[in-house]
Protein backbone atom coordinates (compact mmCIF):
# COMPACT_ATOMS: atom_id res chain seq x y z
CA UNK A 1 0.00 0.00 0.00
CA UNK A 2 1.44 3.04 -1.23
CA UNK A 3 -1.80 5.54 0.50
CA UNK A 4 -0.18 8.75 1.68
CA UNK A 5 -0.64 8.79 5.90
CA UNK A 6 -0.02 11.81 7.81
CA UNK A 7 3.84 12.50 8.49
CA UNK A 8 4.30 13.11 11.73
CA UNK A 9 3.97 11.01 14.84
CA UNK A 10 4.30 10.22 18.53
CA UNK A 11 5.66 6.70 17.84
CA UNK A 12 5.72 4.59 14.98
CA UNK A 13 5.98 1.04 15.52
CA UNK A 14 7.55 -1.58 13.10
CA UNK A 15 6.05 -5.03 13.13
CA UNK A 16 2.72 -6.61 14.84
CA UNK A 17 4.49 -9.01 17.12
CA UNK A 18 3.72 -9.37 20.80
CA UNK A 19 6.32 -6.98 22.21
CA UNK A 20 5.22 -4.07 19.71
CA UNK A 21 1.78 -4.12 19.61
CA UNK A 22 1.87 -4.18 23.45
CA UNK A 23 3.42 -0.87 23.09
CA UNK A 24 1.39 0.46 20.81
CA UNK A 25 -1.36 -0.25 22.56
CA UNK A 26 0.15 1.37 25.75
CA UNK A 27 1.22 4.63 24.22
CA UNK A 28 -2.12 4.93 22.24
CA UNK A 29 -4.45 4.10 25.54
CA UNK A 30 -2.53 7.85 26.88
CA UNK A 31 -3.22 9.80 24.28
CA UNK A 32 0.18 9.52 21.64
CA UNK A 33 0.06 9.69 18.41
CA UNK A 34 1.10 6.08 16.91
CA UNK A 35 1.43 4.40 13.73
CA UNK A 36 1.48 0.91 13.53
CA UNK A 37 2.85 -0.46 10.42
CA UNK A 38 3.14 -4.42 9.34
CA UNK A 39 4.53 -5.29 5.53
CA UNK A 40 2.75 -8.32 6.45
CA UNK A 41 -1.04 -8.86 4.91
CA UNK A 42 -1.25 -10.29 8.82
CA UNK A 43 -0.88 -9.41 12.56
CA UNK A 44 1.46 -11.02 14.77
CA UNK A 45 5.09 -11.53 13.02
CA UNK A 46 6.66 -14.09 14.30
CA UNK A 47 4.60 -14.88 16.90
CA UNK A 48 1.19 -15.45 13.95
CA UNK A 49 -1.46 -17.86 13.79
CA UNK A 50 -2.19 -18.93 10.38
CA UNK A 51 -5.19 -21.81 9.40
CA UNK A 52 -3.78 -24.23 6.82
CA UNK A 53 -4.03 -22.47 3.74
CA UNK A 54 -2.56 -19.38 5.17
CA UNK A 55 0.92 -21.49 6.57
CA UNK A 56 1.42 -22.43 3.27
CA UNK A 57 1.79 -19.36 1.81
CA UNK A 58 4.08 -17.81 4.44
CA UNK A 59 5.95 -20.60 3.90
CA UNK A 60 6.17 -19.08 0.68
CA UNK A 61 6.70 -15.94 1.60
CA UNK A 62 9.56 -17.11 3.23
CA UNK A 63 11.26 -17.83 -0.23
CA UNK A 64 10.25 -14.99 -2.38
CA UNK A 65 10.52 -11.01 -0.97
CA UNK A 66 7.41 -8.89 -1.43
CA UNK A 67 9.53 -5.82 -2.02
CA UNK A 68 11.95 -4.56 -4.41
CA UNK A 69 15.64 -4.90 -2.50
CA UNK A 70 17.23 -2.73 -5.13
CA UNK A 71 19.00 -0.20 -3.29
CA UNK A 72 18.01 3.56 -3.47
CA UNK A 73 19.28 6.68 -2.75
CA UNK A 74 16.75 8.85 -0.49
CA UNK A 75 16.41 12.29 -0.17
CA UNK A 76 18.25 13.75 2.98
CA UNK A 77 18.96 16.51 4.82
CA UNK A 78 22.52 17.60 5.64
CA UNK A 79 23.95 15.44 8.56
CA UNK A 80 21.25 12.74 7.99
CA UNK A 81 22.19 9.23 7.56
CA UNK A 82 19.89 6.70 5.56
CA UNK A 83 20.03 3.31 7.14
CA UNK A 84 18.32 0.65 5.08
CA UNK A 85 16.06 -1.97 6.75
CA UNK A 86 16.64 -5.84 7.24
CA UNK A 87 14.67 -8.35 5.12
CA UNK A 88 13.02 -10.05 7.89
CA UNK A 89 12.46 -13.12 5.96
CA UNK A 90 16.38 -14.08 6.16
CA UNK A 91 15.89 -14.73 10.30
CA UNK A 92 13.77 -18.15 9.59
CA UNK A 93 16.00 -20.88 8.74
CA UNK A 94 16.40 -24.80 7.91
CA UNK A 95 12.02 -25.17 6.64
CA UNK A 96 11.50 -28.77 6.00
CA UNK A 97 7.92 -29.68 5.85
CA UNK A 98 6.59 -33.53 4.65
CA UNK A 99 3.70 -35.70 4.06
CA UNK A 100 3.17 -39.06 5.57
CA UNK A 101 -0.44 -39.74 3.71
CA UNK A 102 -1.54 -40.43 0.28
CA UNK A 103 -2.16 -37.61 -1.61
CA UNK A 104 -5.65 -39.11 -3.27
CA UNK A 105 -8.71 -37.38 -2.39
CA UNK A 106 -10.99 -40.74 -3.20
CA UNK A 107 -9.05 -43.22 -1.01
CA UNK A 108 -11.12 -46.78 -0.55
CA UNK A 109 -13.88 -46.00 2.44
CA UNK A 110 -13.19 -48.15 5.94
CA UNK A 111 -16.32 -50.24 7.78
CA UNK A 112 -15.78 -49.11 11.34
CA UNK A 113 -17.46 -49.73 14.44
CA UNK A 114 -19.07 -46.54 15.62
CA UNK A 115 -17.29 -45.35 19.30
CA UNK A 116 -18.65 -43.71 22.28
CA UNK A 117 -18.96 -40.27 22.42
CA UNK A 118 -17.03 -39.79 25.60
CA UNK A 119 -13.56 -40.67 24.03
CA UNK A 120 -13.10 -44.24 25.47
CA UNK A 121 -10.83 -46.35 23.31
CA UNK A 122 -12.65 -48.89 21.57
CA UNK A 123 -10.66 -51.17 19.21
CA UNK A 124 -13.41 -53.80 18.44
CA UNK A 125 -13.08 -53.00 14.82
CA UNK A 126 -9.82 -54.83 15.02
CA UNK A 127 -11.20 -57.98 15.18
CA UNK A 128 -12.19 -60.43 12.55
CA UNK A 129 -15.58 -61.49 13.73
CA UNK A 130 -18.60 -59.32 14.16
CA UNK A 131 -21.42 -59.62 16.03
CA UNK A 132 -24.99 -58.88 14.52
CA UNK A 133 -25.17 -55.49 17.06
CA UNK A 134 -21.30 -54.89 15.84
CA UNK A 135 -22.71 -54.98 11.88
CA UNK A 136 -25.84 -52.86 12.87
CA UNK A 137 -23.52 -50.06 14.56
CA UNK A 138 -20.94 -49.84 11.49
CA UNK A 139 -20.56 -46.71 9.26
CA UNK A 140 -17.89 -45.75 7.11
CA UNK A 141 -15.00 -43.58 7.52
CA UNK A 142 -12.85 -41.84 4.94
CA UNK A 143 -9.41 -42.23 5.49
CA UNK A 144 -7.15 -39.11 5.91
CA UNK A 145 -5.60 -37.65 2.84
CA UNK A 146 -3.46 -34.48 1.52
CA UNK A 147 -6.38 -33.43 -0.71
CA UNK A 148 -8.71 -33.75 2.61
CA UNK A 149 -6.57 -31.75 5.16
CA UNK A 150 -6.52 -28.62 2.11
CA UNK A 151 -9.89 -28.86 1.78
CA UNK A 152 -10.61 -28.06 5.75
CA UNK A 153 -7.55 -25.88 6.06
CA UNK A 154 -9.94 -23.48 7.72
CA UNK A 155 -10.38 -26.03 10.77
CA UNK A 156 -6.96 -25.30 11.32
CA UNK A 157 -5.33 -22.61 13.59
CA UNK A 158 -1.50 -23.68 13.49
CA UNK A 159 0.82 -21.19 15.91
CA UNK A 160 4.25 -19.88 15.16
CA UNK A 161 4.94 -19.23 18.78
CA UNK A 162 2.59 -21.43 20.98
CA UNK A 163 2.73 -20.37 24.48
CA UNK A 164 0.46 -20.91 27.26
CA UNK A 165 -0.54 -18.23 30.29
CA UNK A 166 0.51 -18.96 34.01
CA UNK A 167 -3.33 -18.33 35.50
CA UNK A 168 -1.00 -15.14 37.77
CA UNK A 169 1.55 -14.71 35.06
CA UNK A 170 2.48 -10.83 33.51
CA UNK A 171 0.36 -11.50 30.98
CA UNK A 172 -2.86 -12.59 32.53
CA UNK A 173 -2.00 -9.70 35.03
CA UNK A 174 -1.94 -7.17 32.30
CA UNK A 175 -5.18 -8.60 30.46
CA UNK A 176 -7.41 -8.11 33.68
CA UNK A 177 -5.84 -5.26 34.76
CA UNK A 178 -6.38 -3.47 30.90
CA UNK A 179 -9.85 -4.66 30.34
CA UNK A 180 -8.26 -6.21 27.24
CA UNK A 181 -8.88 -9.55 28.43
CA UNK A 182 -12.66 -9.30 27.16
CA UNK A 183 -10.92 -9.14 23.49
CA UNK A 184 -9.89 -12.95 23.81
CA UNK A 185 -11.25 -16.76 25.26
CA UNK A 186 -8.86 -18.70 26.62
CA UNK A 187 -8.86 -22.43 28.31
CA UNK A 188 -7.37 -24.24 31.07
CA UNK A 189 -4.73 -26.70 29.91
CA UNK A 190 -6.77 -29.78 30.85
CA UNK A 191 -3.32 -32.21 31.86
CA UNK A 192 0.02 -31.53 32.48
CA UNK A 193 2.42 -34.93 31.55
CA UNK A 194 5.57 -36.51 32.47
CA UNK A 195 7.54 -39.50 31.67
CA UNK A 196 8.81 -41.84 34.43
CA UNK A 197 9.73 -45.68 33.71
CA UNK A 198 9.16 -44.86 29.84
CA UNK A 199 5.31 -44.01 30.28
CA UNK A 200 3.39 -41.04 30.28
CA UNK A 201 1.72 -40.07 33.30
CA UNK A 202 -0.30 -37.81 34.08
CA UNK A 203 1.30 -34.97 36.98
CA UNK A 204 -0.95 -34.17 40.26
CA UNK A 205 -1.49 -30.44 40.20
CA UNK A 206 -3.76 -30.22 42.71
CA UNK A 207 -3.74 -30.61 46.65
CA UNK A 208 -6.16 -33.29 46.00
CA UNK A 209 -4.86 -34.98 42.92
CA UNK A 210 -1.69 -35.27 45.11
CA UNK A 211 -3.64 -37.20 47.75
CA UNK A 212 -5.47 -39.29 45.33
CA UNK A 213 -2.56 -39.71 43.28
CA UNK A 214 -2.00 -44.10 44.11
CA UNK A 215 1.53 -43.81 42.42
CA UNK A 216 2.90 -41.81 45.59
CA UNK A 217 2.42 -43.11 49.45
CA UNK A 218 1.32 -40.89 52.13
CA UNK A 219 5.09 -40.23 53.18
CA UNK A 220 6.07 -39.17 49.56
CA UNK A 221 3.03 -37.48 49.46
CA UNK A 222 3.86 -35.48 52.80
CA UNK A 223 7.40 -34.98 51.71
CA UNK A 224 6.22 -33.39 48.20
CA UNK A 225 4.15 -31.23 50.13
CA UNK A 226 6.67 -29.91 52.51
CA UNK A 227 8.99 -28.96 49.94
CA UNK A 228 6.14 -27.20 47.78
CA UNK A 229 5.23 -25.25 51.03
CA UNK A 230 8.77 -24.17 51.77
CA UNK A 231 9.39 -22.72 48.16
CA UNK A 232 5.76 -21.16 47.63
CA UNK A 233 5.88 -19.26 51.02
CA UNK A 234 9.61 -18.73 51.55
CA UNK A 235 10.62 -17.80 47.78
CA UNK A 236 14.24 -18.07 46.29
CA UNK A 237 15.79 -14.96 49.02
CA UNK A 238 15.22 -17.15 52.24
CA UNK A 239 17.79 -18.22 54.71
CA UNK A 240 16.01 -21.52 53.78
CA UNK A 241 18.18 -21.46 50.19
CA UNK A 242 21.12 -19.62 51.84
CA UNK A 243 24.15 -21.31 50.42
CA UNK A 244 22.61 -22.58 47.30
CA UNK A 245 22.49 -19.06 45.56
CA UNK A 246 25.36 -20.90 42.90
CA UNK A 247 24.11 -24.04 42.90
CA UNK A 248 21.97 -26.17 41.05
CA UNK A 249 17.80 -27.01 41.98
CA UNK A 250 18.96 -30.60 41.70
CA UNK A 251 22.14 -30.06 44.32
CA UNK A 252 19.12 -28.38 46.91
CA UNK A 253 17.08 -31.46 46.46
CA UNK A 254 19.60 -33.90 46.95
CA UNK A 255 19.72 -32.92 50.49
CA UNK A 256 16.14 -33.19 51.41
CA UNK A 257 16.49 -37.39 50.55
CA UNK A 258 13.73 -37.33 48.46
CA UNK A 259 12.47 -40.43 46.96
CA UNK A 260 12.85 -40.66 43.14
CA UNK A 261 9.43 -40.57 42.14
CA UNK A 262 8.78 -36.88 44.23
CA UNK A 263 12.05 -35.73 42.84
CA UNK A 264 11.07 -36.50 39.62
CA UNK A 265 8.07 -35.01 40.00
CA UNK A 266 9.46 -31.54 41.73
CA UNK A 267 12.38 -31.34 38.87
CA UNK A 268 10.30 -32.05 35.73
CA UNK A 269 7.12 -31.32 36.18
CA UNK A 270 6.91 -28.62 38.66
CA UNK A 271 9.97 -26.89 37.83
CA UNK A 272 10.15 -27.81 34.59
CA UNK A 273 14.34 -28.30 35.17
CA UNK A 274 17.13 -29.78 34.19
CA UNK A 275 20.37 -30.60 36.06
CA UNK A 276 21.94 -27.69 35.20
CA UNK A 277 19.45 -25.29 36.24
CA UNK A 278 20.06 -23.09 39.28
CA UNK A 279 18.43 -23.40 42.51
CA UNK A 280 17.51 -19.73 42.36
CA UNK A 281 15.67 -20.47 39.07
CA UNK A 282 14.12 -23.89 40.18
CA UNK A 283 12.88 -22.36 42.85
CA UNK A 284 11.06 -19.53 41.30
CA UNK A 285 9.69 -21.70 38.52
CA UNK A 286 7.94 -23.89 41.30
CA UNK A 287 6.67 -21.09 43.26
CA UNK A 288 5.60 -19.12 39.94
CA UNK A 289 3.81 -23.25 39.05
CA UNK A 290 2.24 -23.30 42.63
CA UNK A 291 0.57 -19.70 42.65
CA UNK A 292 -1.12 -20.12 39.68
CA UNK A 293 -2.78 -23.01 40.77
CA UNK A 294 -6.36 -23.43 41.48
CA UNK A 295 -7.17 -19.94 39.88
CA UNK A 296 -8.83 -21.23 36.57
CA UNK A 297 -8.41 -24.82 36.90
CA UNK A 298 -6.51 -27.86 38.32
CA UNK A 299 -3.30 -26.72 36.13
CA UNK A 300 -1.51 -23.50 36.58
CA UNK A 301 -1.98 -22.67 32.69
CA UNK A 302 -4.69 -21.44 29.82
CA UNK A 303 -4.47 -21.75 26.26
CA UNK A 304 -5.74 -18.54 24.13
CA UNK A 305 -8.47 -19.96 21.75
CA UNK A 306 -7.65 -20.23 18.33
CA UNK A 307 -3.91 -20.32 19.03
CA UNK A 308 -1.12 -17.82 20.26
CA UNK A 309 -1.36 -15.49 17.67
CA UNK A 310 -4.50 -14.14 19.09
CA UNK A 311 -3.08 -12.03 21.28
CA UNK A 312 -1.09 -9.48 19.79
CA UNK A 313 -4.40 -8.80 18.30
CA UNK A 314 -6.13 -7.91 21.14
CA UNK A 315 -3.72 -5.57 22.04
CA UNK A 316 -3.79 -4.26 18.25
CA UNK A 317 -7.60 -3.53 18.71
CA UNK A 318 -7.56 -1.81 21.97
CA UNK A 319 -4.82 0.45 20.32
CA UNK A 320 -7.22 1.41 16.93
CA UNK A 321 -10.00 2.29 19.77
CA UNK A 322 -7.93 4.50 21.32
CA UNK A 323 -6.72 6.04 17.82
CA UNK A 324 -3.85 4.38 16.83
CA UNK A 325 -3.46 4.17 12.67
CA UNK A 326 -3.17 0.85 11.22
CA UNK A 327 -1.18 0.23 8.15
CA UNK A 328 -0.65 -3.65 6.64
CA UNK A 329 1.29 -4.55 3.51
CA UNK A 330 3.68 -1.30 4.22
CA UNK A 331 7.16 -1.71 4.07
CA UNK A 332 9.73 -0.20 6.28
CA UNK A 333 12.25 0.71 3.76
CA UNK A 334 14.95 2.17 6.15
CA UNK A 335 15.39 4.98 8.55
CA UNK A 336 16.86 8.25 8.77
CA UNK A 337 19.46 9.09 11.83
CA UNK A 338 20.97 12.70 12.56
CA UNK A 339 23.29 12.53 15.17
CA UNK A 340 21.96 10.36 18.22
CA UNK A 341 18.29 10.24 17.35
CA UNK A 342 16.15 8.56 14.45
CA UNK A 343 14.26 11.34 12.97
CA UNK A 344 12.34 9.62 10.58
CA UNK A 345 11.74 6.42 8.87
CA UNK A 346 11.13 5.80 4.94
CA UNK A 347 8.08 3.76 3.74
CA UNK A 348 7.28 3.46 -0.07
CA UNK A 349 6.99 7.31 -1.38
CA UNK A 350 6.82 8.63 2.01
CA UNK A 351 8.72 10.24 4.82
CA UNK A 352 7.31 10.06 8.00
CA UNK A 353 8.45 11.69 10.85
CA UNK A 354 8.52 10.61 14.56
CA UNK A 355 9.92 10.96 18.06
CA UNK A 356 9.76 7.38 19.21
CA UNK A 357 10.58 4.25 16.67
CA UNK A 358 9.94 0.86 17.99
CA UNK A 359 11.14 -2.02 16.02
CA UNK A 360 10.66 -5.48 15.69
CA UNK A 361 13.99 -7.18 15.42
CA UNK A 362 13.61 -8.92 11.37
CA UNK A 363 13.48 -4.86 10.75
CA UNK A 364 16.61 -3.76 12.27
CA UNK A 365 19.25 -2.07 9.68
CA UNK A 366 22.36 -4.35 10.88
CA UNK A 367 24.46 -1.22 11.20
CA UNK A 368 22.83 -1.10 14.81
CA UNK A 369 22.61 -4.51 15.92
CA UNK A 370 25.15 -5.79 18.11
CA UNK A 371 24.42 -9.22 18.93
CA UNK A 372 21.89 -11.49 17.08
CA UNK A 373 21.83 -13.34 20.16
CA UNK A 374 22.53 -17.12 21.15
CA UNK A 375 19.38 -18.49 22.11
CA UNK A 376 17.75 -19.56 18.94
CA UNK A 377 14.63 -21.75 18.79
CA UNK A 378 14.31 -25.10 16.92
CA UNK A 379 10.53 -25.83 16.26
CA UNK A 380 8.55 -28.65 15.14
CA UNK A 381 5.02 -28.74 14.35
CA UNK A 382 2.63 -31.52 13.86
CA UNK A 383 -0.54 -32.84 12.98
CA UNK A 384 -1.43 -36.59 14.20
CA UNK A 385 -4.70 -38.76 14.37
CA UNK A 386 -4.64 -39.60 17.86
CA UNK A 387 -3.08 -38.34 21.33
CA UNK A 388 0.53 -39.01 22.96
CA UNK A 389 -1.51 -39.88 25.89
CA UNK A 390 -5.07 -41.52 25.14
CA UNK A 391 -7.49 -40.89 28.06
CA UNK A 392 -11.15 -41.28 28.52
CA UNK A 393 -11.79 -37.47 26.97
CA UNK A 394 -10.26 -35.15 24.79
CA UNK A 395 -6.97 -33.36 26.78
CA UNK A 396 -5.21 -30.15 26.22
CA UNK A 397 -1.45 -31.13 27.60
CA UNK A 398 1.51 -30.15 28.19
CA UNK A 399 4.59 -32.43 28.68
CA UNK A 400 7.99 -31.12 29.64
CA UNK A 401 10.44 -33.32 28.49
CA UNK A 402 14.30 -33.70 29.78
CA UNK A 403 17.13 -34.03 27.38
CA UNK A 404 18.27 -38.09 27.50
CA UNK A 405 22.03 -37.18 26.04
CA UNK A 406 24.47 -34.36 27.09
CA UNK A 407 24.31 -32.81 23.62
CA UNK A 408 20.05 -32.70 23.49
CA UNK A 409 17.89 -30.11 25.11
CA UNK A 410 14.58 -29.79 26.97
CA UNK A 411 11.81 -30.32 24.56
CA UNK A 412 8.07 -28.50 25.19
CA UNK A 413 5.60 -30.58 24.34
CA UNK A 414 1.85 -28.58 23.68
CA UNK A 415 -0.64 -30.84 22.09
CA UNK A 416 -4.40 -29.43 20.67
CA UNK A 417 -7.11 -30.80 20.30
CA UNK A 418 -10.29 -30.03 18.07
CA UNK A 419 -12.10 -28.40 21.31
CA UNK A 420 -9.30 -25.55 21.00
CA UNK A 421 -9.95 -25.39 17.70
CA UNK A 422 -6.45 -25.92 16.30
CA UNK A 423 -7.33 -28.78 14.07
CA UNK A 424 -10.50 -30.78 12.68
CA UNK A 425 -12.37 -33.05 14.33
CA UNK A 426 -10.39 -36.37 14.41
CA UNK A 427 -7.17 -34.97 14.64
CA UNK A 428 -4.22 -33.40 17.05
CA UNK A 429 -1.88 -30.74 16.66
CA UNK A 430 1.87 -31.43 18.18
CA UNK A 431 4.12 -28.63 18.64
CA UNK A 432 7.69 -29.16 20.25
CA UNK A 433 9.86 -26.44 21.05
CA UNK A 434 13.59 -26.62 22.00
CA UNK A 435 16.97 -24.43 22.04
CA UNK A 436 18.63 -24.66 18.87
CA UNK A 437 21.90 -26.62 18.75
CA UNK A 438 21.70 -28.07 15.32
CA UNK A 439 18.71 -28.02 12.71
CA UNK A 440 15.52 -28.17 14.09
CA UNK A 441 14.74 -31.60 12.56
CA UNK A 442 17.81 -33.11 14.55
CA UNK A 443 17.39 -30.99 17.71
CA UNK A 444 13.43 -32.70 18.09
CA UNK A 445 14.60 -36.28 16.90
CA UNK A 446 14.91 -37.98 19.76
CA UNK A 447 11.64 -36.86 21.51
CA UNK A 448 9.59 -37.39 17.78
CA UNK A 449 11.02 -41.43 17.67
CA UNK A 450 9.67 -41.79 21.23
CA UNK A 451 5.99 -40.39 21.01
CA UNK A 452 4.98 -40.53 17.51
CA UNK A 453 5.11 -42.44 14.52
CA UNK A 454 7.07 -40.55 11.81
CA UNK A 455 6.50 -42.70 8.53
CA UNK A 456 4.66 -43.20 5.39
CA UNK A 457 1.49 -45.14 5.70
CA UNK A 458 1.83 -48.49 3.82
CA UNK A 459 -1.32 -49.06 1.84
CA UNK A 460 -2.02 -52.36 4.49
CA UNK A 461 -3.10 -49.42 6.69
CA UNK A 462 -6.47 -49.24 8.36
CA UNK A 463 -8.44 -46.88 10.01
CA UNK A 464 -10.55 -47.21 13.06
CA UNK A 465 -12.31 -44.44 15.18
CA UNK A 466 -10.96 -43.88 18.77
CA UNK A 467 -10.81 -40.84 21.50
CA UNK A 468 -13.92 -39.65 19.68
CA UNK A 469 -11.66 -38.90 16.79
CA UNK A 470 -10.66 -40.71 13.47
CA UNK A 471 -7.29 -42.73 14.52
CA UNK A 472 -4.86 -45.08 12.74
CA UNK A 473 -3.81 -48.48 13.23
CA UNK A 474 -1.04 -50.12 11.66
CA UNK A 475 -2.42 -53.69 11.31
CA UNK A 476 1.18 -55.24 11.37
CA UNK A 477 2.07 -53.65 14.91
CA UNK A 478 5.06 -51.51 12.66
CA UNK A 479 4.38 -48.77 14.25
CA UNK A 480 6.45 -49.46 17.61
CA UNK A 481 9.85 -47.60 16.97
CA UNK A 482 12.26 -50.70 16.68
CA UNK A 483 14.95 -49.82 19.07
CA UNK A 484 13.76 -47.35 21.26
CA UNK A 485 13.98 -49.31 24.50
CA UNK A 486 12.01 -47.83 27.47
CA UNK A 487 9.70 -46.21 24.94
CA UNK A 488 6.10 -45.63 25.03
CA UNK A 489 5.80 -48.63 22.14
CA UNK A 490 2.90 -48.94 20.08
CA UNK A 491 0.89 -51.90 19.77
CA UNK A 492 -2.60 -52.75 18.26
CA UNK A 493 -4.66 -51.81 21.20
CA UNK A 494 -2.56 -48.48 21.98
CA UNK A 495 -0.60 -47.37 18.81
CA UNK A 496 1.79 -44.67 18.84
CA UNK A 497 0.23 -41.29 17.27
CA UNK A 498 0.21 -41.29 13.13
CA UNK A 499 2.20 -38.26 11.67
CA UNK A 500 0.37 -37.03 8.90
CA UNK A 501 1.86 -34.00 8.31
CA UNK A 502 5.10 -32.10 9.99
CA UNK A 503 7.25 -29.23 9.47
CA UNK A 504 10.30 -28.08 11.11
CA UNK A 505 12.20 -24.35 11.44
CA UNK A 506 14.50 -22.63 13.19
CA UNK A 507 13.43 -19.19 14.40
CA UNK A 508 15.96 -16.14 15.53
CA UNK A 509 17.18 -15.88 18.86
CA UNK A 510 15.11 -13.42 21.37
CA UNK A 511 18.78 -12.18 23.63
CA UNK A 512 19.65 -10.09 20.34
CA UNK A 513 21.25 -6.66 21.64
CA UNK A 514 21.99 -3.40 19.96
CA UNK A 515 25.01 -1.56 19.63
CA UNK A 516 26.22 1.29 21.08
CA UNK A 517 25.55 3.54 18.02
CA UNK A 518 22.07 2.98 18.00
CA UNK A 519 20.13 5.86 18.44
CA UNK A 520 19.08 6.15 21.37
CA UNK A 521 14.98 6.92 20.50
CA UNK A 522 15.42 3.49 18.47
CA UNK A 523 13.32 0.82 20.64
CA UNK A 524 14.37 -3.27 19.78
CA UNK A 525 11.40 -5.67 20.49
CA UNK A 526 12.28 -9.29 20.71
CA UNK A 527 10.84 -12.22 18.55
CA UNK A 528 9.70 -15.25 20.51
CA UNK A 529 11.61 -16.56 23.55
CA UNK A 530 12.37 -20.09 24.94
CA UNK A 531 9.87 -19.97 27.99
CA UNK A 532 6.58 -21.34 28.18
CA UNK A 533 4.55 -17.96 28.78
CA UNK A 534 4.68 -14.32 27.27
CA UNK A 535 6.42 -12.82 30.69
CA UNK A 536 9.30 -11.89 28.54
CA UNK A 537 7.47 -10.21 25.82
CA UNK A 538 5.31 -8.12 28.53
CA UNK A 539 8.33 -7.22 30.56
CA UNK A 540 10.09 -6.40 27.64
CA UNK A 541 7.06 -3.65 26.19
CA UNK A 542 7.09 -2.10 29.89
CA UNK A 543 10.77 -1.45 30.06
CA UNK A 544 9.78 0.36 25.90
CA UNK A 545 7.42 2.20 27.54
CA UNK A 546 8.98 3.47 30.62
CA UNK A 547 11.81 4.27 28.45
CA UNK A 548 9.67 6.59 26.26
CA UNK A 549 7.40 8.10 28.76
CA UNK A 550 8.92 7.24 32.26
CA UNK A 551 6.10 9.39 34.31
CA UNK A 552 3.16 7.69 32.63
CA UNK A 553 0.84 4.41 33.72
CA UNK A 554 1.58 1.90 31.40
CA UNK A 555 -1.66 0.60 30.38
CA UNK A 556 -3.98 1.60 32.79
CA UNK A 557 -7.97 0.25 32.59
CA UNK A 558 -10.16 0.67 29.36
CA UNK A 559 -13.57 1.69 29.78
CA UNK A 560 -16.03 -0.65 29.01
CA UNK A 561 -17.84 0.55 25.54
CA UNK A 562 -20.88 1.52 27.29
CA UNK A 563 -18.51 3.48 29.65
CA UNK A 564 -17.67 5.93 26.75
CA UNK A 565 -19.23 8.97 26.14
CA UNK A 566 -18.65 10.04 22.47
CA UNK A 567 -18.00 13.91 21.73
CA UNK A 568 -21.37 15.77 21.45
CA UNK A 569 -23.17 13.38 23.55
CA UNK A 570 -24.82 15.23 26.70
CA UNK A 571 -23.13 14.23 29.88
CA UNK A 572 -25.65 13.71 32.93
CA UNK A 573 -24.84 16.60 35.75
CA UNK A 574 -24.89 15.72 39.42
CA UNK A 575 -28.29 14.91 40.87
CA UNK A 576 -29.93 16.74 43.73
CA UNK A 577 -32.57 16.02 46.18
CA UNK A 578 -36.04 16.25 44.45
CA UNK A 579 -34.52 16.12 41.16
CA UNK A 580 -36.18 13.23 38.79
CA UNK A 581 -35.57 12.00 35.38
CA UNK A 582 -38.20 12.19 32.56
CA UNK A 583 -38.69 8.08 32.69
CA UNK A 584 -38.51 8.48 36.95
CA UNK A 585 -41.30 11.29 36.61
CA UNK A 586 -43.90 9.32 33.98
CA UNK A 587 -43.17 5.89 36.44
CA UNK A 588 -44.15 8.21 39.46
CA UNK A 589 -47.32 9.94 37.27
CA UNK A 590 -48.36 6.12 36.72
CA UNK A 591 -48.51 5.12 40.33
CA UNK A 592 -50.39 8.09 41.20
CA UNK A 593 -52.77 7.33 38.89
CA UNK A 594 -53.40 3.81 40.11
CA UNK A 595 -54.03 4.90 43.75
CA UNK A 596 -56.46 7.24 42.53
CA UNK A 597 -58.32 4.44 40.92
Amino acid sequence: MDDDLPTEYDVIVVGTGMTESIVAAAASRIGKRVLHLDSNEYYGGLWATFNFDGFQKWMEDLKISKHDSKDFKPDLENGETFLKASNQYSTVENIAEEWFISHEADLPLVLTKDTQTDGSNDTSSLTTEKTDEDKNDKKETKHWSVDRIKKEYRRFNIDLAPKLLYARGELVELLISSNIARYAEFRAVSRVATCMDGKLIQVPCSRADVFANKTVSVIEKRMLMKLLTSCMDQGADSPEFDGYHDKTFLEYLNTKNLTPIVNHYVMQAIAMSTDKTSCRDGVNRTKHFLNSLGRYGNTPFLWPMYGSGELPQCFCRLCAVFGGVYCLKRHLDGVVVSEDKCKAILTGKQRLSLEHLVVGQGHLPPEIVASTGENQISRGIFITDRSIMQGEKENLTLLYYPPEESDQEAVTVIELGPSTNACPQGLFMVHMTCKRTKTAQEDLAYVVKRFLCAKTLESNVSRTPTDSHTQTVATDQHQAQEGDKGANEGTIENPMPQVLWSLYLNLPASDIKLNESAPSNIHLCSGPDLDLDFDFAVNQAKEIFKAMYPSEDFLPRAPDPEEIILEGEEIPGPKFEGDNTSGENEKQDAEKAEKEE
